[in-house]
């Protein structure tokens, strides 16, 4: 039998629609503000995949060395 608790959903907050003015009231010093011609985006400035992928170069650049 299944738990009642597992069939709850998650919610999630729908995204609000900022002027370029509010967007950069917004925003933290980890943020970007992302600017096109179609519209207007928040990011971190770095990503946790671009931030795991540096943190495994030096592992990947040693196990190399070791290897020659």
């Amino acid at each position: 039998m299944r738990a009642s608790s597992a069939d709850d959903a998650m919610r999630l907050v729908p995204f609000r629609e900022l002027s370029l003015e509010q967007a950069l009231e917004f925003i933290r010093e980890d943020e970007l503000v992302e600017v096109t011609p179609s519209s207007i985006r928040m990011r971190k400035k770095i990503l946790a995949s671009t931030r795991d992928q540096k943190a495994a170069r030096p592992i990947r650049a040693a196990a190399k060395t070791e290897r020659a």
